[in-house]
């Protein structure tokens, strides 16, 4: 069975560094996995837990992207020293509901200045009951690169960092407990 990998960027922007990174890893995902890219966390509405249970269609079609994952990739930027708004918003969108529990995550990074944002989202996925995976965890120096996808995967130690990330991925969610 393939293994289906949620990709979120925590970046809204059409042309991010993040969103390229998690283009670049649909490239190189190795067989028997398949890398989604979502871009349902831009057309969330703000998170309000008086509404559980008469959440919007597109809320519920976000439980459901998340509940078909076998694992979860986050690319996002650090703004103000912390985790974009959008993103929080939507991982709010899960505490309640449980689609992340158990879920192997890996966080990956298009800036190492980019540190402050990343442990908090393993602190967020820790406390949602995901299971962060530092050893798949990627920090590649992109900001201000303007490399597209296809650009990250040329630069060869690049690829080749990516793959070995979504093979350690690959075994955290194969060891996971069916949820």
């Amino acid at each position: 069975m393939k293994l289906r990998v949620l990709a979120i960027s925590g970046s809204l922007r059409r042309v991010s560094s993040n969103m390229a990174l998690l283009q670049a890893a649909a490239l190189v995902a190795p067989d028997g996995m398949e890398v989604v890219l979502t871009e349902t966390v831009g057309a969330l509405p703000h998170f309000n837990s008086d509404l559980d249970g008469a959440e919007p269609s597109v809320v519920q079609a976000w439980r459901e992207e998340l509940r078909a994952a076998g694992a979860i990739l986050i690319s996002s930027p650090e703004y103000a020293h912390g985790v974009p708004g959008a993103l929080k918003n939507a991982l709010d969108r899960a505490v309640s509901s449980g689609e992340l529990s158990a879920k192997p995550v890996a966080l990956w990074n298009a800036s190492p200045r980019a540190t402050l944002a990343q442990a908090s989202l393993a602190e967020i996925v820790r406390t949602m009951d995901a299971k962060p995976c530092e050893a798949a965890g990627v920090t590649l120096p992109l900001l201000g690169k303007g490399l597209d996808a296809a650009g990250i995967v040329a630069v060869s130690a690049w690829a080749a960092e990516l793959r070995g990330a979504l093979g350690t991925l690959r075994k955290a969610a194969e060891s996971a407990p069916a949820n």
